[in-house]
């Protein structure tokens, strides 16, 4: 989706969209015109206003959590991985 879907998808000002694409909060992919961002950014966005405005995490906590849960799905990808080696017959 682009820009515009994805602040109206995610409910956020440009600003704010600005400041945690600087944050690295988000990184959506860069095209040589735009950028576009995915159904998995607006779950993020969503985390990150819920994390701020809900539970009054601070930036920098913010920074830790999503560090976090991109180690935890790293994990999970990494686990998942294993598994499905672990499935296929030796030769």
């Amino acid at each position: 989706m682009n820009k515009q879907q994805f602040l109206n998808n995610a409910g956020l000002e440009v600003q704010t969209l600005e400041f945690w694409i600087e944050q690295q909060w988000l990184i959506p992919d860069r095209t040589t015109a735009d950028v576009s961002f995915s159904e998995t950014d607006v779950a993020r966005a969503h985390l990150i206003r819920d994390l701020k405005a809900d539970l009054g995490v601070n930036d920098e906590g913010v920074d830790v959590i999503l560090h976090l849960v991109d180690q935890l799905h790293g994990l999970r990808k990494a686990f998942e991985q294993l598994h499905a080696d672990m499935q296929k017959p030796s030769s």
